[in-house]
């Protein structure tokens, strides 16, 4: 009976230690979300970044990657190394930095969004492609000196539909030409300086009219037109090389009637693996959003990715749940543990690439840059010491990086019509209004106090209105049953104020309640994820007119959307200031009022501190 016992004993211990592994195999392939800040009270959005309890647990049963938001560079730096001591494995560790390391980290680059060069490659192709490689080189070494080691980018998505709310000026281009050269030069900067790609969204996002953050967009496109508008691009960052593709979540019955190409072994495996040919890793976008987490549970849907052939699941939405369902989908004959190999197989092979193919023991990965490489090298960076302990961005970018910027801002800004002036007088004597349109006020990362937008008008005599979904509203609002003959044609959606109200259009403002004077009008309109629209349905040509036919628009700056742009320009009046730059950060701001006319205030326009 004691020789059963052992025996017994044996085969459980065998048992536990094969339920073990397979459960680190799933786990490696995850990846959750966390906030670049270190404390659990600093977290911006705690929906979705999980606390550091949670994230040492993850981490030391094996999952493998974590996305990484908010904080600054130095933070950020920390950060990493901090998540790779509580790993098993040597992690993933990635950021949406899209538009430069800066858009998400302070104090790291934040460069125009992409959309800019595709503008310009229209007219010197040559110049576009080589800024974009620039471009990619300077996101992969500010990456890589802070610990991350996979860049979320590039955008392959076509912008062809103005209507987009989510895409927008994110792609590199509105043709698939464009888009695709330029995503391949930015794949051959950022990979050249040590850090994995993403191309995304694939099939291709760029001909949706809603948000796959809220809902599941349905396209019903060709596998032709698939071939002459939406693939180009993510072919050409395939043929450059690049680590990995991102999943769409988009329906596309020409491809898949039931499933979206994120769960859809149509879209991942037949067109994207065999068609394609791609042999990298293949990652989810966020299953949180919900286009996802409408129709399936966190669990269903990361075995549905993964059955479809995805080898990553990207922020499940109860990672949990997921790594359950997967355990359990292997134990029951569902999902080949062969499978979920080969994916673990591909992860390890894109991280030895980064250490000279051969991957470096636990720990090293997140040593971030320890000896400069490619252009870094070349524009005089030394190792990183202790003087430096964030490398390149140890007192801030690097010059090549700054005049980068600059250059960026400066060949994307359009202008007209002179400066903005004030009625006779000093500034200050009448009163004037600086209307400033954003999304959301709280929080706005572009529009802090020391922003251009705020401090200049304010040196220049504007006293400063926002508008966005949470201040007081300026519009007229349209009676229910009267009739308004600036109405919109059946069909058109009418505009509505944040909290759905009908806005007038026969003069949307209202300018009483508004206040007197002159006023300079900033909007700063761009696709936004969970936002549903680019302000698609705020009259803002009605504004234009409005302002115009009672003298008062003293000029006009659009940051962001080309469209918007493009639609209120035709309106302006001869000798109206107006502007235009892609770009929303504090350095275009600058660069835009500078063509207007409002330069550096004179004297300290930030207040005193507390």
């Amino acid at each position: 009976m004691d020789g059963v016992g052992e025996q017994t004993g044996e085969r459980e211990g065998t048992a536990a230690g094969l339920n073990d592994t397979l459960a680190r195999l799933v786990a490696s392939l995850l990846v959750v979300r966390c906030s670049g800040h270190l404390a659990d009270g600093q977290r911006r959005y705690p929906r979705w970044e999980l606390d550091n309890a949670t994230l040492q647990r993850l981490l030391s049963a094996g999952v493998g990657g974590v996305i990484l938001l908010g904080g600054s560079a130095a933070e950020l730096r920390l950060r990493t190394r901090q998540l790779q001591d509580w790993a098993a494995t040597d992690l993933l560790l990635c950021a949406d930095v899209e538009e430069g390391v800066g858009q998400r980290f302070e104090g790291a680059s934040w460069l125009v969004p992409p959309l800019a060069l595709g503008r310009l490659h229209g007219d010197d192709p040559g110049a576009a492609e080589e800024l974009a490689e620039r471009y990619g080189r300077c996101s992969g070494r500010e990456a890589r000196a802070l610990g991350l080691n996979w860049v979320l980018g590039p955008v392959c998505d076509v912008n062809n539909n103005p209507a987009n709310p989510v895409i927008n000026v994110r792609a590199w281009g509105e043709t698939p030409a464009t888009a695709g050269a330029l995503a391949a030069a930015f794949v051959r900067g950022a990979q050249a300086e040590g850090v994995l790609c993403c191309a995304k969204h694939f099939p291709g996002h760029g001909d949706t009219a809603s948000d796959s953050h809220l809902e599941l967009p349905l396209l019903p496109l060709s596998r032709k037109r698939l071939e002459a508008v939406e693939l180009p691009p993510f072919r050409a960052a395939i043929a450059a090389g690049v680590s990995s593709v991102m999943t769409a979540h988009l329906l596309l019955p020409e491809l898949d009637r039931e499933r979206p190409a994120t769960l859809s072994a149509a879209v991942l495996t037949g067109l994207l693996r065999h068609d394609l040919g791609f042999g990298g890793l293949v990652v989810t976008d966020a299953l949180v959003m919900e286009a996802i987490t409408a129709h399936h549970g966190a669990g269903e849907a990361a075995v549905l990715a993964l059955e479809a052939g995805a080898d990553l699941v990207l922020m499940p939405a109860d990672a949990d749940a997921a790594m359950a369902a997967i355990v359990a989908a292997v134990e029951q004959g569902r999902l080949k543990r062969e499978r979920l190999e080969a994916s673990a197989e591909r992860r390890r092979l894109a991280l030895a690439s980064l250490q000279g193919n051969s991957l470096a023991p636990a720990g090293s990965v997140a040593e971030a840059c320890p000896e400069p490489l490619g252009s870094l090298a070349a524009a005089g960076c030394r190792a990183t010491d202790a003087s430096e302990p964030l490398g390149p961005l140890s007192n801030g970018p690097i010059s090549a990086d700054q005049q980068l910027a600059l250059e960026l801002v400066q060949r994307s800004l359009l202008h007209q019509g002179g400066r903005v002036t004030l009625p006779a007088g000093s500034p200050g004597a009448a009163p004037a209004i600086n209307l400033i349109r954003v999304d959301t006020a709280l929080g706005c990362p572009f529009l802090q106090p020391t922003a251009p937008a705020l401090t200049r008008a304010t040196a220049a005599g504007f006293r400063t209105v926002v508008l966005d979904g949470w201040s007081p509203s300026p519009w007229r609002i349209r009676p229910a049953a009267v009739s308004d003959p600036g109405a919109q044609e059946p069909g058109v959606a009418a505009p509505v104020t944040a909290n759905g109200t009908s806005i007038a259009t026969d003069g949307p403002l209202d300018l009483p309640r508004l206040g007197e004077g002159p006023v300079l009008l900033q909007l700063f309109v761009r696709g936004n994820p969970f936002r549903g629209s680019a302000a698609g349905r705020e009259p803002w040509e009605a504004v234009i007119r409005q302002l115009q036919a009672s003298g008062r628009l003293a000029g006009l700056a659009v940051y962001g959307s080309p469209y918007l742009w493009e639609s209120l320009q035709p309106l302006l009046e001869e000798g109206i200031p107006a502007a235009w730059s892609p770009g929303q950060m504090p350095l275009a701001q600058a660069e835009l009022l500078t063509a207007l006319g409002l330069g550096t205030p004179a004297g300290r326009g930030d207040g005193f501190t507390d």
